[in-house]
């Protein structure tokens, strides 16, 4: 009785073993790791559509006859809200992708418009507002950026032999990556112009 238990133990550490020699803990590893990063990638554009409300309203006291643009940001924030994005399908990122475009492309143009405003860019409500968009936006670069990576590193583990073999008993596939066409213009922060004027030209 004891010897068989002996051999069922020395078998189970054996498969442990062999699990862990083909890569099964760093499969482990790297999902635990592109989750946490792309939980990093909604706080954050979580934070901004938070912002959205305060600088819409603020805006509206200087500039209530923009009433396209601020529908226009209201309608983009509202339509990433009804979206259930699933990382783990493409087509649900691309969605998500799209509808997060649409939200930068409208508070760009919000900005574009309080620059016709001298009394609503000097307000300092709307400066802070401001600085805290561009905060930001510069923190969504940072979480884009590090999902981005997470990913890739995630993606080319579990195609590697042996790795690959383990990967699929137990279920673990390549990630979708986010696959926006204008990458660059997407991870670039809305420009925030504090009213600072130049010196004239001599």
């Amino acid at each position: 009785m004891l010897s068989r238990w002996i051999i069922r133990l020395s078998f189970l550490l054996t498969a442990l073993s062999t699990l862990s020699a083909c890569g099964y803990n760093d499969i482990q590893g790297a999902d635990e790791t592109t989750k946490s990063a792309w939980s990093e990638v909604l706080n954050q554009y979580q934070r901004r559509a938070d912002l959205i409300p305060n600088l819409v309203n603020t805006v509206k006291g200087f500039a209530d006859q923009e009433k396209e643009v601020f529908i226009r940001v209201t309608e983009a924030r509202s339509k990433v809200g009804q979206i259930q994005v699933n990382p783990s399908d493409p087509e649900s990122l691309k969605k998500f992708e799209q509808a997060q475009s649409e939200v930068g492309s409208a508070l760009s143009r919000l900005l574009v418009v309080s620059e016709n405003y001298p009394q609503l860019k000097s307000d300092a409500n709307f400066r802070d507002l401001q600085a805290q968009l561009e905060g930001t936006e510069n923190r969504i670069t940072v979480a884009r950026k590090r999902y981005i990576d997470t990913i890739q590193r995630y993606n080319v583990l579990v195609r590697q032999f042996p790795v690959n073999l383990t990967a699929m008993v137990f279920g673990y596939s390549v990630k979708p990556q986010f696959s926006v066409e204008n990458e660059k213009a997407i991870s670039t922060a809305p420009k925030v112009d504090f009213g600072g004027s130049k010196a004239p030209a001599k």
